[in-house]
């Protein structure tokens, strides 16, 4: 269960800017995550809300979206998206993919007080 170190990661982070901008309290994050990255999304809200328990991000809304992968095609020398490791080319059907990225989680804007 990598959700508990992201979530733990992710406060971190809130809690540096937090300090850097001088803020009192988070009440949005939003984030993006990988398609990729094996994030189970309602263990990852139910972690998220006990990391931020006692921080200033406590009881703040949480917003997750999702961005696929981008691969290349090496059968037909197009650039796809794809949503899951062994996936097919939506174009060709070919199996012959270099998937790129997809796996992270990103903090892409914070709400504060």
């Amino acid at each position: 269960m990598h959700e508990v170190s992201l979530c733990q990661s992710a406060i971190e982070i809130i809690e540096e800017q937090v300090k850097l901008y001088a803020v009192n309290k988070v009440t949005a994050v939003w984030l993006a995550i990988g398609s990729l990255s094996c994030v189970e999304e309602s263990t990852f809200r139910f972690c998220f809300e006990i990391a931020c328990q006692g921080t200033v991000a406590q009881g703040c809304q949480l917003h997750i979206a999702y961005q696929p992968a981008k691969a290349w095609c090496w059968d037909c020398s197009e650039a796809i998206e794809v949503s899951e490791y062994h996936s097919t080319c939506p174009k060709c059907h070919g199996l012959n993919l270099k998937v790129e990225g997809g796996d992270h989680l990103k903090i892409k804007e914070l709400e504060v007080e």
